[in-house]
């Protein structure tokens, strides 16, 4: 018995708590059930692990490089902020993952597996569950994973009383919603695609559908968006690298200008009379005394502190302030597009051996992909179009937060306001013209910051930097995770009922059962 507890705690402390072994794990053991050459596995597993890796090393940067500008602002103006994007979300719940349940740190990871299996479970038993997609976009799960590992851990106790009661909870509930919201968007893709044969496995597909449905209310399809031109230059916003840069350099350019100098640079800082800092300049600290010298020689004892303690600090002697907030600015963009390649680079792996393992076990069943798989099939100025309507939502709805002083400063994130916009635009416009992909995209800008700020608070992310930002991830998440909130298990069953059903009633309303499953369109 205790050679056994030694080998799972092993395997706990060297394999689970450190996910970029556990993911390279999952992809050895998937490339040997596919039998590939023993050198492709090693392979697999190299790159699975190192991307993880890249991965970590771009959070910490990102984090490492935010934090000033978080303690800077709580400071200045008493508001915390958080980029709606879920490369920024998942550093976030990662981040407070470790820091406040640190026992729980491989939850994500684990879950991801299971709720891998859920779906395929689903998918096997479709004549009981209605379950007709696969959900096999990595990445996506990932961030997915982590952000539902924090709704769940930390506003569920119940499943805080061992690891495994958490890794369950949270991968059953993923798996749930990968299974049950892509399956919701096989007609519409169906429709979009003229009979594609995949379905959506992304970050919107409770919009896609809502979009699918209420369209043809808001607009006439004949007046589609063809029938539209863009400005050129909305084309360069087609390249992440771009796009990301520019939105964080008009973003955070702006709060460090508004911030200045003084503040981003690393000063001390002694209290007078009344409580309020006030700048030392040439100030001594000798941290073993606990003191603080000025330059006249008066000592003082106590009550000094740095209002950034390190990070990305600004030198007046080394670099002029306007360069410093285009560095800084730029740097975010930096450690995106570097977290960014890890991802690909161990989701490429991961997904090869999610896929192989799936069509052994699974054929027929529709894959569902990444929602760029659409873009093609509706009009080449809807993707723009829906990008440039939901940034203005966004924007409006940013500029609200802070006339009205929301405690929580919202930043807008590319992905969010680039794919889940344009994806509705895409659908909507096939339904509803050009009239509804406006309406819709923009009302999605607005949901992603208003609820975005909503969600933050809840959540405690207001330090951490970021949230997950999607549209989904704003509804019917955030109604979700109030669920968990103030019902506990109870919500979290609730939660659990409402997907299973909704797969029933797709199928209760279909016309033709066997057309159903094959995924054919029954109603215009």
């Amino acid at each position: 018995m205790n050679i056994l507890l030694n080998v799972l705690n092993w395997f706990s402390q060297n394999i689970l708590q450190k996910p970029a072994f556990f993911v390279g794990l999952i992809v050895l053991i998937g490339y040997l059930l596919l039998k590939k050459p023993l050198h492709d596995v090693f392979a697999g597993f190299i790159k699975a692990t190192v991307g993880y890796m890249i991965l970590d090393v771009a959070s910490a940067g990102l984090v490492n490089t935010f934090r000033p500008v978080l303690v800077a602002l709580n400071y200045k103006f008493k508001v915390g902020a958080a980029v709606i994007d879920p490369y920024f979300g998942l550093t976030a719940a990662n981040t407070k993952i470790a820091e406040k349940f640190p026992d729980f740190i491989s939850v994500a990871t684990s879950a991801l597996l299971v709720g891998f299996f859920v779906n395929i479970l689903l998918v096997a038993l479709r004549k009981v569950t209605k379950i007709r997609t696969l959900f096999i976009t990595g990445h996506i799960m990932v961030q997915q994973a982590a952000t539902v590992s924090l709704m769940v851990i930390a506003l569920i106790p119940f499943f805080r009383m061992s690891l495994l009661s958490g890794i369950l909870a949270v991968g059953i509930i993923c798996g749930l919603y990968w299974a049950v919201s892509s399956n919701m968007t096989v007609e519409p893709t169906q429709r979009l695609t003229g009979g594609g044969g995949f379905a959506i496995g992304h970050q919107q597909q409770f919009a896609i559908w809502f979009a699918d449905k209420i369209a043809p209310k808001l607009g006439k399809k004949e007046e589609n968006l063809d029938n539209i031109k863009l400005p050129a230059f909305l084309n360069i916003f087609h390249d992440t690298v771009v796009a990301s840069a520019t939105l964080m350099l008009i973003f955070f350019g702006a709060i460090l200008a508004i911030l200045g100098p003084d503040i981003m640079a690393m000063k001390q800082f002694l209290f007078d009379g009344s409580g309020n800092p006030l700048p030392v300049a040439g100030a001594v600290i000798d941290a073993v005394k606990g003191t603080l010298t000025l330059e006249s020689g008066e000592v003082f004892n106590k009550g000094y502190y740095s209002v950034i303690a390190n990070g990305a600090i600004f030198d007046a002697t080394k670099q002029a302030f306007p360069m410093y907030v285009l560095q800084t600015a730029l740097t975010f963009s930096v450690y995106l597009f570097i977290l960014m390649q890890g991802v690909r680079m161990f989701v490429a792996e991961l997904t090869n051996a999610f896929q192989g393992i799936s069509n052994k076990l699974l054929p027929g069943s529709f894959p569902a992909v990444d929602v760029a798989a659409s873009y093609g099939f509706g009009s080449p100025s809807a993707v723009l179009f829906g990008f440039a309507a939901g940034l203005i939502g966004q924007l409006i709805t940013i500029v609200l937060l802070i006339v009205f002083k929301n405690p929580v400063l919202i930043i807008t994130g590319f992905v969010p306001v680039f794919f889940d916009n344009a994806a509705i635009a895409v659908y909507a416009d096939k339904r509803g013209g050009w009239k509804a992909a406006l309406l819709l995209s923009f009302l999605s800008g607005i949901l992603q910051v208003a609820l975005g700020a909503v969600a933050v608070s809840l959540l405690g992310l207001a330090n951490y930097g970021g949230y997950h930002g999607n549209i989904d991830f704003e509804f019917p998440w955030v109604p979700f995770a109030y669920l968990f909130k103030y019902l506990g298990v109870i919500g979290y069953g609730l939660v659990a009922v409402f997907l299973l059903a909704i797969p029933q009633i797709q199928f209760a309303k279909a016309k033709d059962k066997e057309a159903y499953y094959r995924g054919e369109v029954q109603s215009d």
